[in-house]
């Protein structure tokens, strides 16, 4: 995308992108004041005068918001009557209850609003076809924003939604999409189906990828294995985004590729270490949101969980908005194992790229002597000692631990998956909090 394409806020000294925040700010403060009962009782609470809080950094006054206040006051976090909720959309529980969100029609307004920015940040036009291999259904505001942005844009889209490969093809080659919007390893399986069927897939009108759910790129932007992976079998150009329903707001990739370009006009982000204290922009923190423009259920200092950078320097597309690196993987979900600190993505970059792995659940647990412990449960048709020292090596070689492996067949490794009944498949599975080691899964 050329300079010339770009908003007035997104091509703005990083000192009016501010300014312009702050104003925004300041107008969302009066309003959780005015209309949400958990926040006016949490300022009467610590007596907070919200005059007082002018700056970005002023912010920090506030106590953070949690997933656990959520899940204890969901509905205290509530804005507006019963009469003016368009819409209800549930966040997907993988640290815990889900949480019930609303949304007005200017809550609408706003997700159509801040996916057309994310479709226009990839180059998208009106002449796109965007293919939607992820579901609107089960309450799930992603595939809702992705229909909601395309109608803005006025471009196309076909709502496949996820899985079956047969359907995503025959709407390939009927419609002729230029973009999907995809969780990327399931790239893989409709390249696999394409092979296996003598489908042409390198010849269809498909130019880019816009990928969510799972990271594809390392710290250094660089395209991690599972990127690496699609790219080599099919050259087109992948977009990372990140997002979340306590949010309403995606961070998405321009063809630079090197970081989300966060909209200053819907979110205020703040990067926080283990005391809720700021750090610095080499440094990993907790990304922390406050939400702008948001009616129905806004959030201030909401703390998401998530471990990342941030970047601040000029992206070469022309944008001086921040850039979210990559997400390094869940705070709860960091794993202190012998001597070594891992988060999940690490191992699910390597099992998406080794031959002969057709599913994985990776599990932590805590050992007798209060140490965390990991088991990689795999699906394979290659079940032999030679094949798990093989994986055992590669282990140790790239995240310098050894794991136990063990192998499970298609049916077990799918109950694992499913056990929870979610929207998504768990491919990491927390046991540090149970009563007791389960190494064996009951079918």
């Amino acid at each position: 995308m050329s300079k010339t394409h770009l908003r007035a806020i997104e091509k703005a000294d990083p000192t009016n992108i501010k300014k312009h925040q702050e104003d925004l700010m300041c107008k969302m403060l009066a309003y959780v004041q005015n209309h949400s009962p958990y926040y006016a009782r949490l300022f009467k609470k610590h007596r907070i005068d919200i005059k007082k809080i002018k700056k970005l950094e002023d912010l920090k006054h506030i106590p953070v918001t949690t997933k656990e206040d959520l899940q204890a006051y969901n509905k205290d976090f509530f804005c507006v009557p019963t009469e003016n909720i368009i819409d209800y959309v549930t966040t997907s529980g993988t640290l815990g209850e889900p949480v019930t969100f609303i949304l007005t029609e200017n809550d609408l307004q706003r997700l159509a609003y801040n996916e057309y920015l994310s479709f226009l940040c990839t180059g998208g036009t009106s002449a796109d076809i965007y293919q939607l291999m992820t579901t609107i259904d089960r309450r799930f505001m992603a595939g809702l924003a992705y229909f909601l942005g395309a109608r803005k844009l006025q471009a196309g889209i076909i709502r496949v939604g996820n899985g079956i490969p047969e359907l995503q093809w025959d709407s390939i080659k009927r419609v002729k999409p230029t973009n999907i919007i995809v969780v990327p390893s399931f790239i893989l399986k409709i390249i696999d189906y394409a092979k296996k069927y003598q489908i042409d897939y390198k010849s269809t009108h498909i130019k880019k990828a816009i990928c969510i759910g799972e990271p594809l790129r390392k710290a250094d932007f660089s395209l991690n294995l599972l990127g690496q992976k699609i790219t080599e079998a099919w050259p087109i150009k992948l977009f990372s985004t990140y997002a979340s329903t306590e949010m309403a707001t995606a961070f998405t990739e321009c063809h630079q590729g090197r970081g989300g370009h966060q909209q200053p006009e819907l979110i205020i982000t703040e990067f926080l270490d283990n005391n809720n204290r700021a750090v610095l922009p080499e440094e990993l923190g907790e990304l922390t949101i406050t939400t702008l423009g948001v009616e129905g259920m806004p959030l201030l200092r909401f703390k998401t969980g998530d471990m990342c950078h941030h970047h601040t320097e000029k992206c070469l597309c022309g944008r001086n908005t921040m850039r979210l690196g990559p997400i390094a993987g869940r705070k709860k979900q960091m794993i202190k194992f012998k001597g070594t600190t891992l988060y999940p993505p690490a191992f699910y970059d390597i099992l998406n790229n080794l031959e002969n792995i057709d599913n994985y659940v990776v599990e932590v647990f805590t050992n007798s002597i209060g140490t965390d412990e990991l088991i990689v449960y795999i699906d394979t048709k290659k079940a032999e000692k030679q094949f798990e020292k093989n994986i055992k090596d590669i282990f140790r070689a790239k995240l310098r631990v050894t794991p136990d492996i063990i192998f499970r067949n298609e049916r077990e490794i799918k109950i694992m998956q499913d056990a929870d009944n979610g929207r998504k498949p768990r491919y990491f599975i927390d046991r540090r909090n149970a009563t007791q080691k389960k190494t064996d899964f009951e079918i």
